[in-house]
């Protein structure tokens, strides 16, 4: 009997915490909107957030995917495992002075896998992965959101508690369909920050684990707080910023799980308080898990550091402006303009732009400047919000804002110059990670503002139509995405003083064929950079084509004279040389670029054509030989030593080199063309009529592979087949040369045997 009435009143214990959580300021108390059970919250964040980027998934490889992916060796099956813990992000090695020292081993094995099981350079795959991605993480969000908003509590079975079910599921959808997250989805080397973002909410979900048995807040598990620092190692190993993770969580720790008062802290630290312990630096264990974390970290950066070789990246000037300013005053005062615009990028994604560099922000060098306005606002907005941070009464006001704060600006800091020169001047893609402490702010300010008003059915639905406005604009970005020349073009009226979007638009036309369009945004990209080197270079190339070799010839010179290094420059410059018959000074070019970079095929390729011209064979058969050694598929090197070889009258070598061409590359017809004539010449008629006519199935519409064959037919004595050939020849290029004349002589053959057998 006693048992009984015990039980029945004994308190339930998830109750109770519920009761604890309504002694702070609920949020989800003053907001009008859905109250959805998780599982369906969840089902809605996803398929939001994949409606957003559903149509990139059938996009092309673009802008640095080429890079990244496609002239990636590590994503070749003949590329060893082990290469990729020693090479960066782009596949060069790590100890090579060109590297970005950008290292994402586990993003490059991902691509690595997509490659494998796709069979080959198929992006749909590899976008697919990435709009799961998205949608895995902003599922995530809405337990992280939970947590952040509501607080941290647990039921007597060991389930968490959400406290915050409508706030946490309105910011997870804001951060679902934020526009400026479209280059990590829809772009493909976006990959590392969305791995690294997954691996930094699981981290710090399981930090959030090691509480589950607190009751008091003595007691926590050490192996979820290890497994949490495991997490951001490997967030890390996916991109440099997972590594702040362990960051946020001590703070997360000291706010949330210890309760502490930043301000009053610093109080007793400045007057040596003796009562330290009581303010919760010792109880709890606190000390003990900031302990583990920051030895976790420090481990972590030691082992990154020495496999990066311990050298920071180089980066050139075009590539960060500010930071080469001589000034301490200029590069501070760009630097704060940059945050400002990311700010203005997480408020208003509107402009958004593949690339921001090369004069697309220029700097500002004096306090006379109108865009000062922006650092005094972003700074204004700062300082009220850290000191709401700090200095209100509410106690949960001052959590909220100091997380929301701390995942704003912590994820941030490894973009932001002040502990090392970045490649870059703004990229939306390393803002995925901060978005969450804006979406945090952003939900915060919309609880205080449904506070104070009468209609909050009109805040909600301002809000509803700011998510309506970002799916849209998602929607419109992503497809933006699907291609280079939609996404280069796009950027024409967001950066037009950025001389790598017209450069990158012109190269874009160049490669589709339409030259004339193409030199005008290269000479718009030289206009604006007049040291843009590589827009030197396929102007100079594009001109040389053109027969317009005396300006190629001056672009080509001043790129080398910007950039003495500039290996395809010297090669460009010397085939300009070669056919302006300045041969001297187009050997020193080639030789000068094989000085800058040794493995360079086409390089040999060109200096052997140069050696062919001068009657020079034996320099010639060897530069080709060398062009093949460090390209064995270099087809055009192989062609033209079986060519020069026949021409000389090495028959036996010609055949021999060809046989071993062959070998390396069995389904060029140009090198079965070129062999089947050396063999027709050896009379091998059998195996030259063989290779003649696996040529023309490989490319029936080549009139000199007819012609030939014809001539082979001729002299082996099948004149109708011969005949036939010769027309099939003529038919497809009347003007073929000596083949017109080959086929009047086998015509007055014929009739002469005709005329006999009459």
């Amino acid at each position: 009997q006693i048992c009984n009435q015990h039980n029945a009143e004994a308190p339930n214990l998830e109750q109770v915490f519920h009761r604890m959580a309504q002694t702070e300021p609920n949020l989800d108390h003053d907001i009008s909107w859905f109250l959805l059970p998780s599982y369906w919250a969840k089902m809605v964040v996803a398929l939001i957030s994949f409606l957003c980027f559903a149509n990139s998934y059938d996009g092309d490889f673009v802008f640095d995917d080429s890079e990244a992916i496609i002239n990636n060796k590590d994503l070749r099956a003949e590329t060893p495992l082990g290469d990729l813990w020693h090479h960066d992000f782009w596949g060069s090695k790590l100890s090579s002075n060109t590297s970005h020292k950008s290292y994402r081993p586990l993003t490059v094995l991902t691509f690595r896998i997509n490659y494998l099981f796709a069979g080959g350079f198929y992006p749909v795959g590899f976008h697919i992965i990435n709009i799961i991605l998205h949608c895995t993480i902003s599922v995530l969000m809405v337990d992280v959101f939970s947590i952040l908003l509501g607080g941290l509590q647990f039921s007597n079975k060991g389930r968490r508690l959400n406290l915050a079910p409508k706030t946490s599921l309105l910011a997870a959808l804001l951060f679902a369909v934020h526009p400026v997250h479209t280059e990590c989805v829809a772009g493909i080397v976006g990959r590392a920050d969305l791995l690294c973002a997954l691996f930094f909410l699981l981290s710090f979900l399981g930090y959030c684990k090691a509480f589950r048995e607190n009751k008091e807040g003595h007691n926590f598990s050490i192996f979820w707080v290890l497994v949490s620092v495991i997490l951001g190692a490997v967030a890390m190993l996916c991109k440099e910023q997972g590594i702040t993770i362990l960051g946020l969580n001590a703070v997360f720790d000291a706010l949330v799980i210890n309760k502490l008062n930043v301000l009053e802290l610093i109080q007793k630290l400045l007057h040596k308080d003796k009562s330290l312990e009581n303010a919760g630096l010792l109880r709890k264990g606190l000390l003990f898990r900031i302990t583990l974390l920051m030895s976790g970290g420090a481990s972590i950066l030691y082992i990154r550091w020495r496999i990066m070789g311990t050298g920071p990246p180089a980066f050139t000037e075009v590539d960060n402006p500010a930071s080469f300013a001589d000034s301490l005053f200029v590069r501070a005062i760009n630097y704060n303009y940059y945050y400002s615009l990311n700010a203005w990028l997480l408020l208003c994604p509107w402009w958004l732009c593949f690339d921001w560099s090369m004069g697309c922000i220029p700097l500002i060098k004096s306090v006379s400047d109108w865009r000062i306005i922006a650092l005094a606002a972003l700074w204004f907005c700062l300082i009220g919000l850290i000191c709401q941070a700090l200095c209100s009464e509410d106690s949960h006001k001052r959590r909220v804002l100091t997380l929301g704060l701390g995942f704003l600006i912590i994820p941030f800091l490894p973009a932001s110059n002040l502990f090392f020169r970045v490649g870059f001047v703004i990229a939306e893609r390393v803002i995925y990670l901060p978005s969450i402490g804006y979406c945090m702010l952003f939900t915060y300010g919309f609880s205080l503002l449904s506070k104070q008003a009468k209609k909050k059915k009109i805040l909600a639905v301002a809000v509803l139509g700011i998510l309506l406005i970002n799916v849209m604009r998602c929607a419109l970005r992503s497809s933006q995405w699907r291609s280079e020349e939609q996404l280069f073009r796009s950027a024409l009226s967001v950066c037009p003083l950025n001389a790598k979007v017209h450069y990158n638009v012109g190269k874009n036309l160049a490669d589709k064929g339409n030259q004339s369009a193409a030199i005008k945004y290269y000479r718009e990209a030289v206009r604006l950079n007049p040291k843009y080197v590589h827009a030197m270079n396929n102007l100079g190339n594009i001109l040389k084509e053109r027969n317009e070799l005396q300006e190629a010839e001056e672009l080509l010179s001043l790129a080398v004279q910007i950039q003495p290094d500039f290996a395809a420059a010297w090669m460009n410059l010397g085939i300009v040389q070669n056919s302006l018959r300045r041969f001297e000074e187009a050997e020193q070019s080639y030789w000068t670029a094989i000085k800058h970079r040794k493995k360079y095929p086409d390089c040999y390729y060109n200096l052997g054509r140069l050696y062919a011209d001068l009657n020079r064979h034996i320099d010639a058969l060897n530069a080709w030989r060398n062009a093949t050694v460090l390209k064995p598929e270099h087809s055009l090197a192989w062609n033209n030593m079986i060519i020069l070889l026949d021409n000389t009258g090495n028959l036996a070598q010609a055949e021999a080199v060809g046989r071993e061409a062959l070998g390396l590359i069995p389904n060029d017809h140009s090198l079965m063309f070129s062999l089947a004539n050396v063999l027709g010449k050896s009379q091998k008629y059998k195996e030259s009529e063989a290779l003649f006519l696996k040529a023309i199935k490989a490319n029936p519409n080549a009139a000199s592979y007819h012609g030939n064959l014809a001539v082979l037919y001729h002299r082996w004595g099948n004149l109708d087949l011969a005949k036939k050939h010769y027309e099939v020849s003529l038919k497809l290029d009347p003007m073929a040369p000596g083949t017109k004349e080959n086929y009047n002589l086998l015509r007055r053959k014929l009739e002469q045997l005709q005329k006999k057998g009459s």
